[in-house]
């Protein structure tokens, strides 16, 4: 009989921080009693079936099943709480896909789409369509002035 004691001992301390939780936020508990007012419900509907086919039908009635839904969501959530888990938050995900989303309908608009691409390459190529070829010419300038005011040694 010792062992049966240890194991309850042992159940208990296990438990007991989730119980001092469950008592300690509101929220958690707020959950907890939602999913056990749905359960009671769903049971006492189920239970008033008569037979199998009684309960075969109440199972596949629509207004169930949208209660089994929350039920499963409400066990979740509380499931979750207790855990401490974060809730999972996709906000950055979702701004890039819809940056992405308006950027992409912007560019290839049949309306604004080739008057916004140009100003694009206008502001990028520069304004005569020159400028990757004007970046290369003015880097090549620079260089070779550099190259002169530091005196490379080759024209002594």
């Amino acid at each position: 009989m010792a062992k049966t004691k240890d194991k309850s001992t042992v159940a208990v301390d296990a438990l007991k921080p989730y119980v001092k939780r469950a008592m300690e936020d509101p929220e958690l508990r707020d959950d907890l009693v939602a999913a056990f007012v749905a359960a009671r419900s769903l049971y006492g509907q189920i239970s008033k079936g008569e037979g199998v086919r009684g309960k075969a039908e109440k199972v596949s009635d629509k207004d169930f099943q949208k209660q089994l839904q929350s039920l499963v969501s409400d066990v979740t959530e509380a499931s979750d709480r207790l855990k401490g888990e974060k809730d999972k938050s996709h906000k950055t995900r979702n701004r890039v896909i819809m940056l992405t989303g308006v950027t992409l309908g912007v560019l290839y608009n049949p309306w604004t789409g080739p008057a916004t691409r140009e100003w694009i390459m206008d502001r990028i190529a520069g304004g005569n369509g020159d400028g990757f070829e004007d970046f290369a010419e003015a880097i090549s300038e620079e260089t070779e002035e550099v190259a002169a005011m530091a005196g490379n040694g080759s024209e002594s």
